[in-house]
């Protein structure tokens, strides 16, 4: 078994996959419009579906917003160097919604930012 994919629904689909390609540094794995549900797909990801998990973008063409609830945490992305990270998404419009720092009673470095539909993405330095 392997994980293949995590879905969010998004208001927006271009501007999501802006956000998760040009501020996350993804590619658009895959994109198909399915006319008679009203609803687009689209996969993103840093490497190819048969080898990587990737995010599905899912955009129901009637809705532009939707209520996060209290169930759903965050995305988790690992980097290299947390503080550079958040200092090079700034420059690519990410918004920061904790700086880099360690963790609540822990010392690993983790900082979060926020996609377009407000979903939290988690950054957590790579372990050495």
């Amino acid at each position: 078994m392997r994980l293949l994919h995590t879905m969010l629904r998004v208001g927006n689909l271009e501007r999501s996959i802006d956000f998760y390609t040009q501020v996350l540094g993804m590619k658009l794995l895959r994109q198909k419009d399915y006319p008679d549900g009203k609803f687009t797909l689209a996969f993103v990801g840093y490497g190819d579906e048969a080898d990587n998990s990737v995010i599905e973008l899912t955009h129901n063409w009637d809705t532009d917003r939707y209520d996060l609830g209290e169930g759903y945490g965050h995305i988790a992305i690992e980097v290299d160097d947390v503080y550079e990270a958040v200092r090079e998404l700034q420059s690519r419009g990410g918004k920061v919604i904790r700086d880099a720092g360690p963790m609540n009673a822990g010392t690993t470095i983790i900082a979060f930012i926020e996609d377009p539909d407000g979903y939290p993405i988690e950054l957590i330095g790579k372990k050495h």
